[in-house]
């Protein structure tokens, strides 16, 4: 007989979190079936989550010996619309051993109260059209955003643009 794992706890990701994150990020990208996409090193997301002004954040879900079992990255936006910030989540990623916890409802629910706590009025993410998370969002009650299209300029494209950008005008010394 197992006995039932307990609740995680969220907490803010520490500088000794990072290796274990990294490879959940890898195990994320694997269940994406895009393992060959991923190249996130722990130096990498240290210097993004660490600096003096970070723009990348992320908690993690902790078991009772306090390892991680699941992550959400994040990062701010802009409504232009609402004049306020939100919340983009990046990744959110539940260990197949923590599944069932709560500990994905726990940690979109931290989210939520940064949302809340600080006046940003939206929580956005995306997720493949085939993922079965979609239950599990669609209970909570996120809707999905289907009159959207996202759009994406990267290699080639990215760098084919950004040859065509105009130098800023200078001005003379006054």
């Amino acid at each position: 007989m197992t006995s039932p794992v307990a609740a995680p706890t969220i907490r803010p990701v520490r500088p000794e979190d990072v290796p274990a994150v990294v490879a959940m990020v890898h195990e994320l990208a694997e269940y994406e079936r895009a393992p060959e996409q991923c190249h996130l090193t722990a130096e990498q997301l240290h210097a993004a989550l660490f600096p003096a002004a970070p723009a990348l954040f992320g908690h993690v879900a902790v078991d009772a010996a306090d390892e991680p079992v699941g992550f959400a990255l994040w990062f701010l936006n802009f409504s232009t619309w609402a004049g306020v910030h939100g919340i983009y989540l990046e990744d959110l990623y539940v260990r197949p051993v923590a599944r069932g916890t709560g500990a994905g409802r726990m940690l979109l629910a931290t989210l939520a109260g940064i949302c809340v706590e600080r006046g940003y009025e939206r929580l956005d993410w995306w997720m493949l059209h085939w993922n079965p998370a979609a239950r599990f969002y669609a209970s909570i009650g996120a809707t999905p955003m289907d009159e959207w299209t996202p759009y994406r300029l990267t290699g080639p494209a990215l760098r084919a643009l950004a040859a065509r950008t105009t130098p800023a005008p200078t001005h003379p010394a006054a």
